[in-house]
């Protein structure tokens, strides 16, 4: 059991590390106000725009008869018959809730950046370190994501 689990650890935390890091970015900020700013206008957008949950399903498949022939040469086909659509629930808001936060996050003055994950080579010259105020970005930024979830944002020259 350790061994498909380790697999499945090292299998998320490599997805992870190719995946873009998304964050709200304005220059000289504190992470921990970004973070707060951030809580705050997810509250608020979900004070304002609540879950609104649809129950769905998908669409039933059909599977047809089997086949089959008797040593005699008669042949037969089984009934086919259907599987129900799995049973599934949406939020319907979660898409315009997402924009109220974004929104609010802009008129606080941040915008939505991605990053790409630093190469290892950027990595292994990098001094290690936890990113406390959002730098300038460039073309050039990276992000360096530290095993305790912390991240570190470096601009290579």
């Amino acid at each position: 059991m350790v061994k498909p689990l380790f697999v499945l650890t090292a299998a998320l935390v490599l997805i992870q590390a190719c995946t873009p890091f998304s964050i709200y970015h304005q220059p000289g900020v504190e992470v921990s106000r970004m973070q707060s700013d951030l809580l705050n206008c997810q509250v608020a957008s979900s004070q304002s725009v609540p879950v609104s949950t649809q129950i769905r399903r998908e669409p039933p498949r059909y599977i047809p008869g089997r086949h089959y022939c008797r040593p005699d040469g008669r042949c037969y086909r089984d009934a086919g018959y259907y599987i129900p659509g799995e049973v599934y629930t949406v939020d319907a808001n979660a898409g315009l809730r997402g924009r109220v936060t974004t929104q609010c996050m802009a008129d606080r003055g941040y915008r939505p950046v991605e990053l790409p994950a630093c190469s290892g080579a950027v990595k292994a010259r990098a001094p290690q370190g936890v990113t406390t105020v959002l730098p300038p970005l460039d073309e050039k930024s990276c992000v360096i994501r530290n095993d305790d979830r912390t991240w570190q944002i470096v601009t290579t020259r």
